[in-house]
């Protein structure tokens, strides 16, 4: 019963984080799940997965009420990433766990990086870039950001939004806000094949799912709410103090690990 508590109390963080920040909140659940149960690394990596599909539509739904998604990119860049998540998931097999966590510690510490110097040398901002048509030479862009974000979101099992809302802003000039709901309709798509893959490797604890998911919905509606009244710079500088945090926490515990 105490674990069911815990799931769920991690999972409604988890969805506050993703609502706040346009993440699949698998940058809390995959660690949380390693400190706080007895599961191994991979399933760690893989359990977070089909809590990130209710998670990031919650999310994605209330930042498009507000008109703060590009719900067309969003759909692009996840049915792009549909294949490179499934490749990137049966990659995990090869490496082993801890080399996965570690890994996802050292792209963590990028993304926290990249937003910092966007804090203090902000990217050129278009208040209309999420209204520009999906021409070929934006389709292409949107096409290899879903690739890359499919990749490290079936290897690393977690929804890409760390690294994808820096991209939209820095590579499209998406303001940061209608970046972060872009990013929930793209890792929303992105969850489901690199769900089903981890499942059939056997990477998932359903019972730990489970758990989390009732507390992950919760958590977006208020994280989307915080969100859209926040002002742009606090979002930036919250989502750079939060990643470099998980990351820390996450590489230390691991590389003692592989020690």
């Amino acid at each position: 019963m105490a674990g069911a508590f815990v799931a769920v109390g991690i999972g409604f963080v988890s969805g506050v984080l993703s609502g706040m920040f346009g993440i699949g909140g698998g940058i809390i659940t995959t660690p949380a799940i390693r400190f706080f149960t007895d599961a191994s690394a991979l399933v760690a990596v893989g359990t977070p997965l089909p809590v990130i599909l209710p998670s990031a539509i919650t999310g994605a739904a209330s930042y498009a009420r507000r008109g703060l998604a590009d719900v067309r990119a969003g759909v692009v860049v996840g049915l792009a990433g549909s294949l490179t998540a499934v490749a990137g998931a049966w990659a995990t097999r090869l490496v082993g766990g801890s080399v996965v966590l570690v890994g996802t510690a050292l792209l963590i510490v990028w993304a926290a990086a990249d937003m910092t110097i966007q804090i203090y040398r902000p990217p050129r901002e278009d208040a209309d870039a999420h209204n520009v048509p999906n021409t070929g030479g934006r389709a292409l862009k949107l096409a290899a950001i879903g690739v890359l974000t499919g990749a490290y979101s079936g290897f690393f099992g977690l929804g890409g939004g760390f690294v994808l809302v820096p991209l939209l802003t820095r590579w499209l000039r998406y303001p940061i806000k209608v970046a972060i709901g872009t990013s929930l309709v793209a890792v929303a798509l992105l969850a489901v094949p690199g769900t089903i893959t981890h499942a059939l490797l056997g990477n998932i604890d359903w019972a730990i799912a489970a758990g989390l998911t009732v507390g992950v919905i919760p958590g977006a509606l208020v994280g989307a709410r915080i969100s859209a009244g926040a002002a742009d710079r606090r979002l930036r500088i919250g989502f750079a103090l939060l990643l470099l945090t998980m990351a820390l926490w996450l590489g230390a515990s691991e590389v003692g690990a592989l020690l």
